[in-house]
């Protein structure tokens, strides 16, 4: 009998045994955790998201209208946000990001437009009320410090070391009228201090301004520093050591980057028509077709028309005493009468009328009769006035002992 027990209990314990390495245990399912993103002041989570770039031919009516929106509330929304923005200026290959309700009508009710990096503009009509605001991301400046050696050309030395183009053009600007860029020299140097914006210390959101710089070529150093020159305009010069201003009244040219092809010459050859004697009265800019023409000097439009072998060109003048035109052009950007100021934009480089490549032919008159501006001693502007002039040499002291301490890498 007590045989018998031992052996029932050993069969009861393998059965139970073999239950426990049969049973199905089931995981427990963990709850997915979605996380919340918010962009723009709203919560993302919240609605149907649509990014999208503006395309050829896109307008912010279309774009709403195709997204559930009917053309009198379109209308409605227009009008209600001019103030803030006018959508008939969106352009191409801005982004923008539609807000749509979680339900089945699916139906627009935010509107955002990236203007740039920073700026943006809100358009939020989910009420009878429409808001619109214009906003900035937050942004962070950061001042930076460069130095290089030119080896071949300012862009290839910028690219070497990493540094963006923009800062190039910016210090060719600052010196646009002391130093020809396509004619550096190898070992000519440069030092900066400027600043860089970032959107969330980490994402880059363009370049600030060049606060001071020292620029040495043919072994002449040139400071300059960014200081306000005029409290009531709040506008900004480039001045040197002793407070002149870097700027003069005319630039050396009229493109960014001036590469003279052909100089004035009133004695000039010419092999196609016999080498016989051409003056040429105008110094010409090479550069690409499409290149931006600027205004030398500060001036009103007098001519902008298409002429026989002159082309597309424009005509300033600039006072009593000079004018300048520039010819060839692809494309004109201003009209007769137009007050332009130095350095702005009037038309684009181009190969019309007489020309064998594409090029700008600059011509500048003084009391009527065309000169050779390289030959003028054109007049400065102003230096800083006297009573700023203190303050101003307190304010460049200590970026001149931080541009001498900045060192050149090997």
């Amino acid at each position: 009998m007590k045989k018998l027990s031992i052996l029932l209990l050993a069969a009861l314990t393998l059965g139970a045994c073999a239950d426990d390495e049969t049973k199905e245990v089931k995981p427990v399912a963990k709850e997915k955790v979605v996380p919340i993103v918010k962009r723009f002041g709203y919560t993302l989570n919240d609605y149907n998201v649509v990014s999208d770039t503006v395309q050829q031919g896109d307008s912010f009516g279309q774009i709403l209208f195709d997204n559930g929106i009917d053309y009198a509330t379109i209308q409605q929304i227009t009008d209600s946000v001019q103030d803030v923005f006018d959508t008939r200026l969106i352009r191409v290959g801005k982004p923008y990001t539609l807000l749509k309700s979680k339900d089945t009508l699916n139906q627009a009710q935010v509107f955002i437009y990236e203007e740039n990096n920073i700026d943006y503009v809100v358009l939020d009509f989910k009420d009878e009320v429409v808001q619109a605001k214009a906003k900035k991301r937050p942004v962070t400046i950061k001042e930076r410090e460069v130095s290089g050696v030119i080896n071949n050309n300012l862009s290839t030395t910028f690219d070497d070391l990493g540094l963006s183009v923009n800062v190039a053009y910016k210090m060719a600007d600052i010196y646009a009228w002391t130093i020809d860029f396509f004619r550096l020299q190898a070992g000519d140097r440069f030092k900066l201090v400027y600043t860089e914006k970032f959107i969330n210390d980490t994402i880059p959101a363009g370049i600030g301004e060049i606060k001071a710089s020292w620029f040495e070529h043919k072994g002449k150093p040139y400071y300059a520093f960014r200081y306000r020159s005029d409290s009531l305009t709040d506008a900004y010069g480039y001045f040197d050591k002793e407070a002149m201003n870097l700027k003069r009244a005319f630039l050396k040219g009229p493109l960014s980057f001036n590469r003279i092809s052909s100089r004035y010459n009133l004695k000039r050859r010419i092999a196609y028509y016999g080498n016989r004697i051409r003056p040429h009265k105008g110094t010409d800019f090479a550069g690409a077709v499409g290149t931006p023409i600027m205004a030398t000097a500060n001036g009103t439009v007098t001519k902008s028309e298409y002429r026989g072998g002159n082309g597309n060109y424009v005509k300033i003048r600039h006072n009593k005493t000079y004018e300048t035109q520039y010819l060839h052009m692809s494309k004109r950007a201003v009209k007769v009468g137009q007050y332009v100021s130095q350095g702005d934009v009037i038309g684009y480089i181009g190969m019309t009328g007489n020309t064998s490549g594409p090029h700008v032919c600059y011509r500048f008159w003084e009391n009527g009769k065309q000169v050779d501006p390289f030959a003028l001693n054109l007049p400065t502007s102003e230096p800083l006035a006297e009573a700023l002039q203190e303050e101003y040499f307190i304010h460049i002291a200590p970026l001149v002992e931080q541009l001498d301490a900045i060192t050149f890498k090997k």
